[in-house]
C-alpha cells in the first residue's frame, strides 16, 4: 500500500467504508478516521506527494478524482461534486490547484 509506514491500513480500510457510497465523502472526516489530521507535518508531507501522483508539486483536479485510490487501489473514484468540494476546501489561493501548504491546512482543520 502507498501510505505503508504513514497510515495504518486498518485506519484507511475504515475511512473508505465511511465513504463508499457516492456523494458521502467528506474531507475532514476522512482525514481523521484514517489518521492523517493527527500526524506530524513531515507524515502530512509525505502523504501530499503519494496524492500528487505527477509529482507537479501540486494536486490537480485530475488528481482529486483519484484522491481515494491513492489510498487503496480499487476505491471508488470521487463523483464530479465531491472533487470540486475537495478542490475548493484545499485551494484557499484559487488558482485551481492544492500545493503543499493548502493540503497541510486542509488537513488540520
Amino acid at each position: 500500500m502507498a501510505f505503508k509506514g504513514v497510515l495504518d491500513d486498518a485506519k484507511i480500510t475504515a475511512a473508505l467504508e465511511e465513504c463508499k457510497k457516492p456523494e458521502s465523502f467528506c474531507h475532514k472526516k476522512f482525514f481523521g478516521t484514517c489518521g492523517l489530521s493527527a500526524k506530524s507535518p513531515a507524515d502530512v508531507k509525505a502523504a501530499f506527494d503519494i496524492i500528487d501522483q505527477d509529482k507537479s508539486g501540486f494536486i490537480e483536479e485530475d488528481e482529486l478524482k483519484l484522491f481515494l485510490q491513492t489510498f487503496k487501489a480499487g476505491a471508488r473514484s470521487l463523483t464530479d461534486t465531491e472533487t470540486k468540494n475537495l478542490l475548493k476546501a484545499g485551494d484557499t489561493d484559487n488558482d485551481g490547484k492544492i500545493g503543499a501548504d493548502e493540503f497541510a491546512s486542509m488537513v488540520k482543520v
